[in-house]
């Protein structure tokens, strides 16, 4: 038969195209173990696309493509900032414990925003409340979104 005569629909994939994931316009500020959390990403989504093409998942081996993309240049952007220790001031890395209005201590660490997760205490350094908290030091009082307080120990 004729290509002529064939569908379209019948001649590519039937998945919708899978947009590509934004890359943040802020510098790639990454821990030792953010760039190794990155490295394992790619490492881990080389493996699933390689069992995609196996399987012949064509959703998967998008998936997989679209992600490796990401990871793959966030590796290639990234900018290690190794811990500062000894300076007294609220940096990049830095884990900071705050006393809050409401007498609650919170420890809050500041990473980059691949490695960012609000739910165990890392921020964005990009985040206000990081954003806040650079440069202050012990005894300083700052706004954690949810109240002020006061920076009781930085790490």
């Amino acid at each position: 038969m004729s290509r002529a005569f064939v569908k379209e629909s019948e001649d590519t994939a039937s998945e919708p195209e899978l947009p590509e994931r934004s890359i943040s316009p802020h510098r790639n500020l990454v821990t030792p173990s953010g760039l190794a959390e990155i490295e394992a990403a790619v490492r881990r989504l080389e493996d699933e696309l390689a069992a995609a093409r196996a399987a012949d998942d064509k959703p998967s081996i998008a998936r997989c493509q679209r992600d490796l993309r990401y990871w793959n240049r966030r590796r290639a952007s990234a900018e290690v900032v190794a811990p500062a220790r000894g300076h007294g001031r609220v940096r990049f890395g830095s884990s900071v414990t705050l006393q809050l209005d409401d007498g609650t201590q919170r420890t809050l660490r500041i990473v980059g925003e691949d490695e960012a997760d609000p739910a165990t205490g890392k921020i964005a350094y990009v985040a206000p409340v990081a954003a806040g908290m650079i440069g202050a030091k012990v005894g300083d009082r700052v706004a954690t979104g949810a109240g002020d307080g006061d920076i009781l120990e930085i790490r």
